[in-house]
Order: C-alpha cells, then structure tokens, then sequence
C-alpha cells in the first residue's frame, strides 16, 4: 500500500479511473433523479441516499470477487452467430428495463394521469422504488466495475476511484434531483436520455457497441440548450412582474 502512495504510475491510474467512474455514474444520477421524482421529498432523500448506498455496496463487493466477474464474459449461449456472456444478457435485460421504465414514465408525463399523488405516500411507492434502483444498480455497477477491472490492476486503486466517484455522485445527485423535480421539461429531457442510455446497454450486450462519448455529448448539449430555456423563462417571469 505505501508503494502505490509512492507510485506515480499509480496515482495516474487512480485519477484516470475515478474520472471513468463518475463519467459512468452520470447514468446512475440521472435515473435515481427521475425515479424519486414520484415520491414525497422526505422518502425521495431517502431513497437516494440508500440507492447511492447500494450503489457503493455492489461496487465494492463485485471488485472483491474478481474472478467471478472475468468468468461472466465467457460465451454461454449464441443467438444468430452472436456469443452472449452472462454479462451482456444482464446489459441486454438492464437496457430493455430502462427502456420500458422510461418509455413508462414518459407516457404518465404526456398523459398527466391523475391519482399518482394519493399513491406517492404510501410504503409500498417507497418499496418499489428501491427495488427498481437496485436493478439499476445493479446493472450499472456491473459495466462499472468490469471497465475498472480493464483499466486498472491494484484493487485498492478500483476500490479507492469507486469510492471517490460515489462520493461525489452523492453531492451532485442531490442538486439534480431537486432540478428534476423543479422543471418538468428537464425531467422529460431525463427520461429521453434513460431511453438512450437504454439502446446503448442493449446494444453493448449484442456486441454492438456505441461510443460513450456520443452518447454524452448529446447530454450535455441538450443540457445545456434546457439550460438555456430555463434561464429564458425565469427571465420571462421576472419582466412580467
């Protein structure tokens, strides 16, 4: 341990890593600031600390069985000349679950179905939530923690960018959540990127892969356009006073 706190080598891959990992984690910010968008602010804090809780907890106990996690992307089953690892069918399965989630809550959006708001107290909104971050989780710390494997080769480094990386996920999720909840437009932004982070699980798992840096360079060009159109309305509403 003293070696790598004296090791350069190190030190960059622990800062190259801890970057990859917050990168990777944006997926999981933005699902559990839409997720707990349904409940009450009270169980919604809740819910997001125990989801960034979980979050860190299947990150830490995937890195420390190793082997088990190499072993899931030998071939298992072929479908149509394609060879499907127990990881891609769990990217495949976690994508077709976001893809439904937020196709899901788009349509409650659009539809502004009535009698949410009675449900959104209750124990049973609150349970749902969680298992649904925990599937999430799950799935996002799978990629997560397979990539940290491929970059790195000291566990107490993969451990210590993990760790780091949902540190600051937890800041800045709560800020995101509140933005969220504060402007429907930006939530309904959200859902559409859940949808495309969604194809691109789904694609990954059959071997198709679409760069990463595609995907978040239209997430946050289209951020920073909804940026913009919430600053236009709020400087609206000031000059109409």
């Amino acid at each position: 341990m003293i070696e790598l706190l004296s090791s350069p080598e190190a030190w960059a891959a622990l800062l190259t890593l801890t970057a990859l990992e917050i990168v990777l984690g944006i997926d999981n910010v933005i699902f559990l600031s839409v997720i707990v968008s349904r409940i009450p602010p009270a169980q919604a804090k809740r819910a997001r600390q125990l989801g960034l809780l979980l979050a860190l907890v299947f990150r830490i106990v995937l890195l420390s069985i190793l082997v088990w996690l190499i072993g899931l992307t030998e071939p298992v089953v072929t479908v149509k000349d394609v060879a499907l690892s127990w990881r891609d069918i769990i990217l495949i399965g976690g994508g077709l679950f976001l893809i439904a989630k937020a196709t899901h809550e788009i349509h409650g959006e659009v539809e502004a179905r009535e009698g949410e708001d009675d449900a959104k107290g209750s124990a049973g909104a609150f349970f749902l939530v969680i298992v649904q971050i925990i599937i999430i989780d799950l799935v996002f710390s799978l990629d997560s923690i397979i990539t940290a494997i491929g970059m790195a080769q000291d566990i107490e480094i993969m451990i210590a960018a993990v760790v780091i990386a949902c540190i600051i996920m937890y800041i800045s999720s709560g800020p995101v959540a509140r933005f969220v909840a504060e402007h429907p437009t930006t939530k309904m932004l959200a859902l559409a990127f859940l949808v495309l982070i969604g194809v691109a699980l789904v694609a990954d798992g059959f071997h198709f892969h679409i760069p990463r840096g595609y995907i978040y360079f239209a997430i946050a060009f289209s951020a920073a356009v909804e940026a913009f159109n919430v600053m236009a309305k709020r400087n609206r509403r000031k000059v109409a006073k």
